[in-house]
């Protein structure tokens, strides 16, 4: 049964299986809507094929899949016999059907009728038949001849008629040409249209649709619809638009026949049952549920009756498993009075039982019998199957065991739904018991049932049963690799993955070592439980040969599973397991292995490998270059990351992605490049990539210094706007900046959001004083420092040092002494910050006694005068006017090793020129322009 077989379990329907005769027709049944209709659900049909030969009638009756009475052919014979041209003709709504001498005038029954006059109809026949055995290699040459044949039939038919022949014989010959021939219908239709034999003919039209309908032939259909209303005065009716609409149902057309519904609705066509039953019967079979839905609602809209429509939407919503609307469809069914059929019951029944819903499911079967329909055998299978879901497997074993009193034999789907029930309750001796049952009367099981006894033999531990499977899998015709993912899934399941090998190896490992697929699935599976030396031996043992690159991107998926689970050393010795022909060329497991041999910090490894990667002449890829970038990076090569992130920016063909423009504005911060960060950031905004709250943050921590502020300001107020949430560094880095370019108020207002947020660190405050003590500021920074007591903060040496700085340049020597004062209370240890602003504030005022002091406490610390000390002492000693002191001290540098700078040279020509010296300072002028050019 159709409905049944597609809402119920698969396996009620896989016992019996019948092929569709690929020339068999549609028979009356069909097209008003039986087009479910089962021999099985009636009498346990079993496989048959008829082929009657009648004089003059040709009919032949097909059994189909599951016991389907597809198609009935009714093909006139040859001859012009006024017997035949008398004969009912066949109506394409399913009033009547292809009738022959014995079943002359015979009705076919309601589309909610009772399915056993069918049954009788077809299955009582005793017309004499004559079976024709098939022939090999002479189908091209029948074909060729019934074209010949037809061809001349049409030019006799031609021949015998005149434009004075009358409509009705025209009209017969076309009956008579209808399914043999639909080039000569259409020829002949030709000839008729012509002779003007076509006016307000409407079966005349219905034949040539048929025909054009045949052939798929759509737009000819269509311009026959206009041209029957506006050139022969026909009326449009619904036996026209099913001509279509059987078509298309019979072939699966399933957007054609919705097309030719709404047209007929356009048209204002009524659909009748015959529309609806074809048109269900093809959603149903495509699972449309939306046109279903439509065509559903039409019917009940014009209170038509198809019980067909109901079975396809119950159906439709059980496969789909919107069980509350096939419940709903039942009451909709039963408040519309339609009468159930056999096959509506069924779905019933099934509709209940896929949900478990073993109360109603029995309530259906009841009322069934009261109804007068016996279950069959499929009924009872569809309630076993329903009391396996529900797990009440010894409900199903009473059915079971009633079936052969109730005069039904158990079949293939019984036993295949007893295996599948306790399976579901974990029963695995009566599961096995059934299933060796099932093989004992040659019977196969499903891959359902090897699934189920895969995994309860797993959970069982019963290897050797599991064995006899994976044997049966394959006498079944299963796949090695479908196979092998069945066990791995069930041995997951309990966590024995390190049983496979062994069973596989009772069974059959040998044959798996030549697919490549199963080894590939079993060598994963080994490596997710960390059963590494399983993995390799499987990939030792392997007979397959395939292609470097398939074997390569296993390898790869190994490497990467090893590594995102953080076993670097499996990963590592998969790495060395790979044939060496190609593991140092496959750029993918090079770039991975490098960025696991750098997350080891085995840095010597990850470069050799780049090294090959350049040597084997092939082109590396963003990926590639961002790996050697990282690698370089975490190395602290600096140097040799620039020069990688030169080579990308010397190829046009590679454009960084985020992560990697990142990483190259790090590095240029570090390295100090400005000119590089300032490009950087200027091609990232060309590329158009989209910035997000990690890459605002980079941006403007390392690239803030060296743009302009106008552009760092931009960047940040677009951050804050776009709603991303700037991080402690870039609240420090632009209150550093904002400070430095004096512009307070903007410093200010980032300062409250960072305290507002939470944000604010030591750094920020003592930014801010740093700030407000170069504006002198005094009294803020006094403030602020009150305030970063407040928030639990020490004052730290920077915040001194900012102070000090402050006080001495504004010649407030007096504070400046105070602070030096609790820097010694607070026993702060001093930098060479301190010292230098000491010598610096000192030496403004000439102060030599008290440099000197400063310069011998300096070095009692272990400390020596740096770069700007020593500039700061050469000014010193220029104001006091110790000249000797000061050129001395740029001897001192030089042996010290520390290059004097432009400050260096300003400071002691500065010097030179205030105790007029001037000769000695052109001279120490000329020799700083010296080393200026030399630099």
């Amino acid at each position: 049964m159709a409905t049944l077989k597609i809402c119920g379990a698969q396996d009620i329907f896989d016992s019996k299986r019948y092929r569709l005769s690929a020339r068999s027709s549609p028979n009356g049944a069909d097209f008003v809507g039986f087009n479910s209709l089962s021999l099985v659900s009636i009498g346990h049909a079993t496989k048959w094929r008829k082929y009657l030969l009648i004089w003059g009638n040709q009919a032949e009756v097909s059994h189909g899949n599951h016991g389907r009475i597809s198609r009935i052919d009714a093909v006139r014979g040859t001859q012009l016999g006024t017997d035949l041209a008398n004969k009912p003709q066949r109506s394409d709504v399913g009033t009547t059907s292809p009738v022959n001498p014995r079943t002359k005038g015979s009705k076919i029954a309601p589309v909610d009728g009772n399915v056993r006059d069918i049954r009788n109809r077809f299955m009582h026949s005793t017309k004499p038949v004559r079976h024709v055995p098939q022939r090999k290699n002479v189908f091209r040459k029948e074909e060729g001849d019934k074209k010949l044949e037809s061809n001349s039939q049409v030019d006799a038919y031609l021949s015998s008629v005149t434009p004075d022949s009358t409509v009705k014989i025209c009209n017969s010959i076309l009956k008579k040409l209808d399914r043999d021939n639909d080039s000569g219908i259409l020829k002949f239709f030709d000839w008729m249209r012509s002779n003007g034999k076509l006016k307000r003919n409407a079966d005349a039209y219905q034949l040539a649709l048929r025909a054009v309908a045949r052939r798929e032939d759509w737009f000819t259909a269509k311009k026959l619809l206009e041209e029957m209303v506006s050139v022969s005065e026909c009326e449009l009716n619904v036996k026209l638009y099913n001509s279509l609409i059987f078509i298309c149902a019979k072939r699966g057309l399933t957007n054609w026949g919705s097309k030719w519904y709404d047209s007929m609705l356009e048209a204002g066509v009524v659909p009748d049952a015959a529309t609806v039953g074809m048109l269900m019967g093809m959603y149903q079979k495509a699972s449309n549920l939306s046109q279903a839905e439509y065509v559903f609602g039409h019917m009940r809209d014009y209170e038509i009756k198809c019980v067909t429509a109901y079975s396809a939407m119950i159906t439709i919503y059980t496969r789909l498993g919107i069980f509350d609307k096939s419940e709903e469809i039942i009451g909709i069914m039963e408040k519309d009075g339609v009468v159930p059929n056999f096959e509506n019951w069924l779905v019933r029944l099934n509709a209940y039982s896929q949900q478990g819903k073993l109360k109603e499911a029995e309530s259906v079967l009841v009322s069934m019998k009261q109804c007068g329909f016996e279950p069959n055998i499929v009924a009872y299978n569809t309630l076993i199957t329903g009391y396996g879901k529900g797990s009440r497997m010894s409900s199903a074993k009473c059915i079971f065991n009633q079936l052969n009193t109730l005069g039904l034999t158990p079949d293939e789907t019984t036993y295949r739904s007893m295996v599948e029930g306790f399976g579901r309750i974990d029963d695995y001796k009566e599961a096995l018991s059934f299933y060796k049952e099932l093989k004992r009367l040659g019977f196969t099981p499903n891959s359902s049932n090897f699934y189920t006894m895969v995994n309860l033999q797993a959970r069982h531990a019963d290897s050797e049963h599991a064995a006899e499977t994976l044997t049966d899998m394959r006498a079944a015709g299963c796949q090695y690799s479908a196979i092998v993912s069945t066990v791995i899934q069930a041995y997951q399941r309990v966590g024995a993955v390190d049983r496979i090998l062994c069973l596989l190896e009772a069974s059959i490992y040998q044959n798996v070592l030549f697919d490549p697929t199963s080894c590939s699935l079993l060598v994963v599976a080994f490596v997710e439980s960390s059963l590494i030396d399983h993995a390799l031996r499987v990939l030792h043992e392997k007979k397959w040969r395939n292609s470097s690159n398939y074997e390569d991107n296993l390898y790869h998926v190994l490497i990467c599973s090893c590594k995102e689970a953080g076993r670097y050393e499996d990963a590592v010795r998969f790495f060395n397991h790979m044939p060496k022909s190609g593991s140092h060329h496959n750029i993918h497991i090079a770039c991975t292995m490098i960025d696991i041999f750098t997350i080891m910090g085995k840095f010597n490894k990850a470069e050799d490998l780049y090294i090959n990667l350049k040597k084997a002449g092939g082109s590396l890829d963003l990926v590639a270059y961002s790996v050697v970038v990282r690698m370089y990076i975490k190395a602290e090569k600096l140097h040799e990351a620039c020069s990688v992130m030169e080579i990308i920016w010397n190829n046009d063909r590679i454009t960084p992605d985020i992560y990697l423009f990142r990483d190259m504005l790090r590095t240029y911060q570090k390295c100090n490049m400005k000119e590089k960060l300032i490009s950087t950031y200027y091609w990232i905004l060309k590329t158009g990539i989209h910035l997000d709250e990690a890459m605002y943050n980079c941006i403007i921590n390392c690239c803030g210094r060296a743009l302009p502020v106008d552009e760092v300001s931009r960047l940040f107020d677009e951050m804050i706007r776009l709603g991303f949430s700037p991080n402690t560094i870039t609240i420090n880095v632009m209150l550093d900046i904002y400070g430095k370019a004096l512009l307070f108020s903007k410093a200010k207002k980032v300062f409250h959001m960072a305290c507002n947020k939470g944000l604010a660190n030591v750094i920020s405050y003592n930014t801010m004083i740093a700030a407000y003590g170069q504006n002198r500021d005094f009294a803020k920074m006094s403030s602020l420092m009150q305030r970063m007591r407040s928030a639990g903060y020490p004052i730290s040496l920077e915040v001194y040092n900012c102070m000090l700085d402050a006080y001495g340049k504004e010649n407030q020597l007096e504070e400046f002494n105070a602070i030096l004062r609790k820097m010694k209370d607070a026993k702060c240890d001093f930098d060479h910050y301190t010292y230098n602003t000491m010598i610096n504030i000192y030496g403004r005022k000439g102060w030599i006694e008290e440099v000197s002091n400063v310069l011998k406490e300096l070095r009692r610390r272990g400390l020596e005068l740096d770069l700007y000390g020593y500039n700061t002492l050469i000014k010193a000693y220029g104001i006091a006017g110790m000249v000797e002191e000061a050129v001395d001290l740029v001897q001192e540098m030089r042996r010290k090793k520390i290059n004097p700078d432009k400050v260096t040279y300003v400071n002691l020509i500065g010097a030179l020129q205030r105790n007029e010296n001037f000769l000695e300072a052109v001279k120490w002028s000329l020799w700083m322009k010296q080393m200026s050019c030399a630099n």
